[in-house]
């Protein structure tokens, strides 16, 4: 039997403007953004629709910006009677298939993003950190050059397994030049991409942040999930409410394993992907993964009416 999985994007899928036309077309929608902006205590909306973007770009707006518009889409989505069989998101994009899976409220899991967004910001100084894409190296090998540099003194890791040939790592600034100088040679890299990004997202440098948002967690009112939603940190579902709260923990500091969590999600039966919320990067990914999914992206309202 056909099954459907609702992904959900994480940081970097940001665009100034996202979301508006289901803010104007859906009182779902509408709700949704209004939520935020009280949960908050500051205008949410008006960042996401209107910018400056040096504003969406902040990680303690990206994160919860990223939240709102998923989960607005999501509720028009649900307005059809539209239903998964599971859900996953890439990194921040967990929380929303959490929202998506019952497991948490709109409300909690948008000021809790905003939290980890700015103890992520905080968690390592200004150009101490540093990330950068890996195109066409073999998973295992870079691995183990990030070993071997992290054992000579300047840290790096694998921080987002995305597809085939596309891996990010993540550490300090001088493991991750290391890895740019090295990796063609080492790991049999094509290109090593340094990314504008405000930390070492997703690497053991994020520990500290790690810590803070767990005492957030601990105070929250965390729920089983309705449906399995597949961890960033083990690419396997997790339905209660106790495995989610430590896997949000560790995922902070832990590689994304999105590769794998897709490669399960066909394995159980899924051969439609619906994305949720701005952008296509996740369809991109999914593809690259299989190129048979059926994969379908509901970034904005007209799009939701075409599917």
């Amino acid at each position: 039997m056909s099954k459907t999985a609702f992904v959900f994007p994480g940081q970097g899928a940001q665009a100034v403007g996202m979301g508006r036309d289901a803010y104007e077309a859906s009182e779902r929608s509408r709700g949704v953004f209004e939520k935020a902006d009280e949960a908050l205590g500051f205008g949410l909306g008006r960042i996401i629709f209107e910018g400056p973007e040096e504003s969406l770009k902040q990680t303690a707006n990206t994160q919860p910006a990223l939240l709102t518009v998923s989960v607005a889409l999501l509720e028009a989505l649900e307005g059809r009677g539209l239903k998964p069989d599971f859900v996953a998101g890439h990194s921040l994009g967990e929380y929303s298939a959490l929202v998506a899976a019952g497991a948490i409220s709109f409300e909690d899991a948008v000021r809790t993003v905003r939290a980890r967004g700015q103890f992520m910001e905080q968690a390592v100084p200004s150009g101490q950190g540093a990330m950068a894409a890996v195109l066409g190296a073999e998973r295992e090998a870079l691995a183990a050059l990030c070993a071997r540099v992290t054992e000579g003194g300047s840290a790096v890791e694998l921080a987002n397994v995305n597809c085939p040939g596309q891996i990010v790592v993540s550490g300090t600034a001088a493991g991750v030049q290391t890895i740019v100088e090295r990796g063609k040679d080492e790991a049999g890299a094509k290109r090593v991409i340094p990314l504008e990004v405000s930390g070492p997202f997703h690497s053991s440098l994020m520990k500290p942040a790690a810590e803070q948002l767990q005492s957030v967690l601990a105070s929250l009112a965390l729920h089983d999930a309705s449906v399995p939603v597949i961890a960033n940190v083990t690419a396997r579902p997790a339905t209660k409410a106790d495995d989610i709260r430590g896997l949000l923990v560790e995922q902070v500091y832990s590689p994304v394993l999105w590769e794998d969590s897709v490669r399960y999600l066909i394995e159980q039966g899924v051969d439609t992907f619906v994305e949720i919320g701005s952008g296509t990067v996740l369809a991109g990914l999914i593809k690259k993964i299989d190129k048979n999914a059926r994969v379908l992206s509901v970034n904005s309202y007209s799009a939701l009416e075409a599917l």
